[in-house]
C-alpha cells in the first residue's frame, strides 16, 4: 500500500507566494491528493485535518496548496500519520527551520511595516529580530533561500493574517492606522504623487508619520508660524508693519500632560520664552536638532543659505503663504504638530470673496423711480473678504499691492489671484450691461437662500457670487412681491355690477400693484374662480385713473374664438359703462382705418387667429394693457401666432390661464416670457438649466424645481377651489371611473392595429416612428370608442351614422350594440334624465360627437346639442343659452350637451349640468379638469358627478393607471400629453398596447 511505502516529499514555490507540497514513491509513482491529505495532515488542526486544503495539478502530479500562513503553521509543527514512512527533501528541512524562526517572530511581534515595500506601492512587513535571532537567520540565509525569501514569506504571512484572522494581535491596531492615514492607502488614486511628496522621509520618519512609532517623551517639539506685529495708530486703526520679512518660524517644546506649559525656541535653537524644566535639559538640545533636520529634509527651501543645517528665521509674504497653504500640511502629515495664527482657520472657511451691490437709498422711494424689469438700479460696490467689507476703491488698492495676505481693520484677509480676477470679471459684466437692472436685483433676491447666489446664467463655481443689499424701500417692495397678502387692497370699484369675493378683491389689487411697478403677471386661478370678473374690475379701476396717471390708449384682450361671445356678455353684464370694441369678422377695420375704428374704446377684443393675421394693425398701437385669456394658447414660443403676440407693445401684460403648465416646463417659460420678457432668460438657457434636468430626473431635481418656483412666484397668482381660504361654498364634486369591455368586433380590430404597428416599428426610426405610433394611438382610441369610427362608417352633421358605408340607416340599438362604451353611456344618461339631471359629454372626435348626438336623440327621444369647431359664434351662443337659461319653456330647453374637447373645453360657463362625461380620454389631467370645470365653477348649486370611461384590457386602462401613479409638472411648479409614448422602445410599446383578451366580451 502507498501509505506504508517510502514516500519522498517535495515542495514547489508558486508565483503567488503559496507553496505546492507533493510526493512520489521510491518507484517514481505520484501520490494522489487524497492520500497526501491523509498522510500529511491527519493531525493538523489549523487545516481542519487537511479537508480545507486545495488540491491542484502540477507537472509532477497532485499537489496540496498551502497559503503562506498555512505553510508557516504546518512547517512549524507537521501533523503527519505516525506510521507513515516519509522522507523530506533538503529544501523542506530548511523551510521547517526558517518557519520556526518566523513563527517565533510572529508570536513575539519582532516586525515593523516595510518602508522599502511601501516605496514600491505595497503595504508589507519587515522582520526586526533581536540580536540573538539575527545570527540564526543569517546562518539560514546562507543556504538555498536568501534573506529576501524569508522577508517576503513573512510579509505575506502577516498580510494574510490581517485579512483572514480577526483575532490576530495586530488586526485592530493596523486597521486603525490604515483608516486614519492616507500614506497607507496604496491603491488610491494620487498615491504616486503622495509618494513623491514623501520622498524626503527616512524609515524612522515614515514609521512616525504612519503612527507605528510614538514619541513617548515628556514633551513634544512643535513648529509655530508667528505673524508680523501690528502697529496701532492714534485713531485706533491697526496695520501690519511694512517689513517684508516679519513672518517668523519658531519651535515650541510643549508638555504632553499640561498643554499650557511650554518653552519657545527660535529657529536656531535659542530660548525665547519660558524656562527649560530640569527633567527636559538632558535631551532637549538633541531633540531640537533632530526635529530641525527632519523639517529641513521635508522642506529644504527653509534652510538658511548662510548657516547650513539651520532654518531661516524670517519669511517673506510669499514664503509665509507657501508655509500656510502647503508646508504646514506636509508637516502635519509627517506627524509634526504645527501652530498657525488663530485667524487662519477662519480665513480658510471664508476663502471665496463676495461681491455686494448695495442699492442706493433713493432707489424705489417713489413709484416712478422703479418702473419695469429693465429699469437700471443705482448701487455702490462692496467687496466682502474674510468678514471685512471693502469699498471699490479699497479693493482696487489692495489688488494693486499684489499680496496674498493683508492686515486691515484689525483682521487678516487673504487675496487669491483667481478670486480677484473673478471679482473684476463680475464687475466688468455688470458694466457692460450699463449696471444692474431691476430684473437682476429681483432674481438675486429670490435666490438669496441658495448656496450659489450668482447672476442669471452664471455657472456654479465659475463666477463670484453677487449679493444684493436692498434699501428700506426695496425690502418692503420685495416683501409685497413674495407675500401678496401684504399688498394694500383696493376699495369699492365704481360701476362694477358685482360683489367681489375677498380673494377676487385680492386678485384685482395684485394686478394693480404689479402695474404700479411696470411689471406683468399671470393670474392662474383654478377654473371657475372668476378670472374674468377680476380682469373686468381691474379695467374699471384703470379707466377711472385711480392707480396713477390716466390711460391714453385702450387695452387689448386676446382670447379663443369660442369665448368671444362669452366675454362680450360678461362685460355687458358686469361693466356696461366700459366701451368695448370687437375686432372680429369680415367687416373689421383694416390698415389705416384700424386706429380710427377704436374710437373711445376702453377695451378691444380679438381672437388669437386674428392676432397673427392682423399683426400689422394691432402692432400700430401701444396698448395700455395687453391681456391673454387662456394664455396656454401661446405655450409654443415658436409658432407665428405666439411670435406675433409677443411683438405687441403694452404698458402692462397680463396672462389669464387655469393651466400654466400642461405638458412641459417650456410652456411656463413661454407664458412668463410674455408677461415679463427676458425675465427667465432665453429659451435655450431655460431648457439647459431647468427643463432638461427636471423632466429627466423628476423627484431627483427637487432643488431645481424649487428654484423655478421661487422665480415665478412673485408674478404668478394661483388659487385652487379646494383652498379653505377661498371659501367658495361650492357643492361637492365626485369623480369616478366607468369601466367597459371591448366587443368581439372591437377586439379583432384592436389586435390587428397592434400587430401591424409592431411589424413596422422595428424598421422605422425618427419622425417616421413617431408618426407611426401617434397614428396607431389615434386608431386604437377610435376602436375603443366605436368600431364605426375607425372604419369611417360615420358621416358628418345631418348624415346617417352609417351613410359612408352605403348600407342605409342602422337602428340605434344595433349601433349601440357594437360598442360597450356607447351602450353604457346611453344607459347612464337615461338614468340621470329620469332624475331630472343635465349633462355634458366631451369627446375629441367630431365624428364620434355626431354619432353620440344621433344615437342619444333616437334612444331618449329628446333634443341633443353638439358644439364643435365648425359651429358659428351666433349658433354657439344660442346653444349655451338653450342649455343654461332656466327661464325658457321646458320644450325649448336642452339637457344633453355634447362638446368637442377643443371647442368646449375652456372658457364656457355651463353650470346647468350636474354630470360630466369624458367619453374618450385626453390623457392629460389638466385638460380634463379644465373641461370638467365648465360645470364645477362659481354658480353651481348642485353636486357634480364626473364619469371617466376606461376600456378594460386596452391601452386606456394602462395609461389611466400610469396617470394615477404619476404627479404631473402642473402640481409641482404652479399633465402629460401623448408625445412621451413616441419615445418608448418596441418592447415597452408592445407592453403598453397589447390587448388583454380576458376583458373582451364573449
Amino acid at each position: 500500500m502507498i501509505a506504508l511505502s517510502p514516500i519522498y516529499m517535495r515542495m514547489q514555490r508558486l508565483p503567488s507566494g503559496s507553496f505546492a507540497l507533493y510526493g512520489e514513491t521510491e518507484d517514481a509513482n505520484e501520490v494522489p491528493g487524497y492520500m497526501l491529505r491523509k498522510l500529511l495532515f491527519a493531525w493538523h488542526e489549523r487545516s481542519f485535518y487537511g479537508t480545507q486544503l486545495e488540491v491542484t495539478r502540477i507537472s509532477y502530479g497532485d499537489a496540496i496548496v498551502l497559503s503562506p500562513a498555512m505553510a508557516l503553521d504546518y512547517m512549524r509543527a507537521p501533523g503527519m500519520l505516525l506510521h507513515s514512512r516519509l522522507s523530506w527533501e533538503e529544501g523542506i528541512i530548511e523551510l521547517q527551520k526558517g518557519a520556526a524562526i518566523l513563527g517565533e517572530a510572529l508570536d513575539a511581534g519582532w516586525y515593523v511595516p516595510s518602508y522599502e515595500l511601501w516605496l514600491e506601492g505595497i503595504n508589507g512587513w519587515k522582520l526586526r529580530l533581536p540580536e540573538g535571532q539575527v545570527d540564526r537567520l543569517k546562518e539560514l540565509s546562507a543556504g538555498a533561500f536568501p534573506e529576501s525569501f524569508w522577508q517576503r514569506w513573512f510579509s505575506l504571512v502577516v498580510n494574510e493574517m490581517l485579512e483572514t484572522d480577526p483575532d490576530f494581535r495586530l488586526s485592530h491596531v493596523w486597521n486603525g492606522l490604515a483608516q486614519g492615514n492616507s500614506l497607507l492607502r496604496v491603491n488610491d488614486q494620487g498615491f504616486e504623487a503622495l509618494q513623491s511628496e514623501a520622498a524626503w522621509m527616512q524609515e524612522a520618519d515614515w514609521l512616525f508619520a504612519i503612527g507605528w512609532t510614538q514619541d513617548d517623551g515628556a514633551y513634544r517639539i512643535c513648529v509655530q508660524l508667528v505673524e508680523p506685529y501690528a502697529e496701532t495708530y492714534v485713531d485706533g486703526t491697526t496695520k501690519a508693519k511694512d517689513n517684508a520679512a516679519d513672518w517668523r518660524l519658531r519651535f515650541i517644546a510643549q508638555d504632553r500632560r499640561d498643554a499650557n506649559r511650554f518653552v519657545e525656541f527660535s529657529s536656531t535653537g535659542n530660548v525665547l520664552v519660558g524656562d527649560v524644566p530640569l527633567d527636559w535639559k538632558t535631551d532637549i538640545a538633541d531633540k531640537l536638532q533632530e526635529q530641525i533636520k527632519r523639517v529641513l529634509r521635508m522642506l529644504p527651501w527653509l534652510e538658511s543659505a548662510y548657516q547650513p543645517g539651520k532654518i531661516i528665521e524670517q519669511l517673506s509674504d510669499d514664503e509665509a503663504w507657501t508655509f500656510l497653504t502647503e508646508s504646514s500640511m506636509q508637516l502635519v502629515a509627517a506627524g509634526i504638530s504645527v501652530f498657525l495664527p488663530s485667524w487662519w482657520e477662519e480665513i480658510q472657511k471664508m476663502n471665496r470673496p463676495q461681491l455686494k451691490a448695495k442699492i442706493k437709498s433713493s432707489v424705489g422711494s417713489t413709484r416712478k423711480a422703479m418702473f419695469g424689469m429693465d429699469q437700471i438700479v443705482q448701487f455702490d460696490w462692496r467687496i466682502a473678504l474674510g468678514g471685512v467689507d471693502l469699498t471699490e476703491e479699497e479693493f482696487r488698492q489692495m489688488a494693486l499691492a499684489k499680496k496674498r495676505l493683508i492686515y486691515i481693520r484689525g483682521k487678516w484677509v487673504q487675496l487669491d489671484p483667481a478670486h480677484l480676477e473673478q471679482i473684476r470679471d463680475a464687475m466688468k459684466q455688470v458694466e457692460r450691461k450699463k449696471g444692474l437692472s431691476f430684473r437682476d436685483v429681483l432674481e438675486m433676491h429670490l435666490m438669496e437662500d441658495e448656496e450659489e447666489r450668482g447672476m442669471a446664467g452664471a455657472e456654479k463655481g465659475k463666477a463670484v457670487a453677487i449679493k444684493v443689499e436692498l434699501n428700506t424701500h426695496l425690502r418692503g417692495l420685495m416683501k409685497q412681491l413674495g407675500q401678496t397678502k401684504t399688498i394694500p387692497l383696493v376699495g369699492k370699484i365704481e360701476d362694477l355690477r358685482a360683489e367681489l369675493r375677498p380673494y377676487q378683491v385680492h386678485g384685482v389689487s395684485w394686478l394693480l400693484f404689479l402695474r404700479s411697478l411696470g411689471l406683468g403677471g399671470c393670474l392662474a386661478d383654478d377654473m371657475g374662480l372668476g378670472k374674468t370678473i377680476q380682469f373686468i374690475g381691474y379695467l374699471l379701476r384703470v379707466r377711472d385713473g385711480k392707480e396713477g396717471e390716466p390711460r391714453l390708449k385702450p387695452s387689448l384682450l386676446i382670447c379663443p374664438t369660442s369665448v368671444l361671445g362669452n366675454w362680450q356678455k360678461e362685460l355687458a353684464r358686469f361693466a356696461p359703462s366700459l366701451q368695448v370694441h370687437l375686432h372680429y369678422g369680415a367687416q373689421r377695420a383694416k390698415g389705416e382705418a384700424f386706429e380710427a375704428s377704436l374710437g373711445k374704446a376702453d377695451l378691444v377684443i380679438t381672437s388669437y387667429t386674428l392676432a397673427q393675421l392682423d399683426e400689422e394693425e394691432l402692432s400700430s398701437v401701444t396698448w395700455d394693457t395687453l391681456c391673454l385669456d387662456e394664455a396656454q394658447n401661446i405655450k409654443n414660443a415658436y409658432t407665428k401666432q405666439s411670435q406675433a403676440i409677443r411683438k405687441l407693445e403694452a404698458g402692462q401684460r397680463i396672462a389669464l390661464t387655469g393651466t400654466p403648465v400642461e405638458n412641459r416646463l417650456t410652456e411656463l417659460w413661454s407664458i412668463f416670457d410674455f408677461v415679463n420678457p427676458g425675465y427667465l432668460g432665453t429659451l435655450t438657457h431655460f431648457n439647459r438649466q431647468y427643463v432638461g434636468p427636471i423632466e429627466k430626473n423628476g423627484d431627483g431635481a427637487k432643488e431645481l424645481t424649487a428654484r423655478v418656483q421661487r422665480l415665478v412666484r412673485p408674478f404668478l397668482l394661483r388659487r385652487l377651489k379646494k383652498d379653505p381660504a377661498i371659501q367658495l361654498d361650492l357643492p361637492d364634486k365626485y369623480e369616478g371611473k366607468t369601466y367597459v369591455r371591448l366587443t368581439t368586433e372591437q377586439g379583432a380590430l384592436y389586435e390587428n392595429v397592434v400587430q401591424t404597428l409592431m411589424e413596422r416599428i422595428e424598421d422605422s426610426s425618427g419622425i417616421e416612428k413617431k408618426g407611426l405610433i401617434l397614428t396607431s394611438l389615434m386608431k386604437l382610441k377610435q376602436i375603443c370608442d366605436h368600431p364605426g369610427l375607425f372604419l369611417k362608417e360615420i358621416g358628418g352633421a345631418g348624415a346617417s351614422p352609417v351613410a359612408k358605408a352605403g348600407r342605409g340607416a342602422f337602428a340605434a340599438a344595433e349601433m349601440r350594440a357594437r360598442s360597450a362604451k356607447l351602450e353604457r353611456l346611453v344607459e347612464m344618461i337615461d338614468e340621470l334624465r329620469s332624475e331630472g339631471g343635465s349633462c355634458l359629454i366631451f369627446t375629441q372626435f367630431v365624428e364620434m360627437g355626431h354619432l353620440l348626438q344621433a344615437t342619444l336623440a333616437q334612444a331618449l327621444g329628446e333634443p341633443v346639442q353638439f358644439l364643435h369647431g365648425g359651429v358659428s359664434a351666433a349658433k354657439r351662443d344660442a346653444m349655451i343659452a338653450r342649455f343654461q337659461d332656466a327661464t325658457l319653456p321646458a320644450e325649448e330647453r336642452c339637457h344633453i350637451f355634447i362638446l368637442s374637447l377643443k371647442a368646449g373645453g375652456t372658457g364656457l360657463n355651463l353650470t346647468a349640468a350636474n354630470h360630466v362625461f369624458h367619453y374618450d380620454r385626453w390623457w392629460n389631467p389638466a385638460v380634463e379638469n379644465q373641461a370638467t370645470d365648465r360645470a364645477f365653477r362659481i354658480g353651481q348649486t348642485r353636486s357634480v358627478q364626473v364619469h371617466k370611461f376606461v376600456t378594460l384590457g386596452t391601452l386606456e386602462e394602462r395609461i389611466d393607471e400610469m396617470i394615477e401613479r404619476k404627479q404631473g409638472l402642473s402640481d409641482q411648479i404652479v399633465g402629460t400629453g401623448e408625445n412621451w409614448v413616441t419615445e418608448m422602445s418596441a418592447s415597452e410599446l408592445r407592453e403598453l398596447f397589447a390587448l388583454r383578451r380576458e376583458w373582451m366580451e364573449r
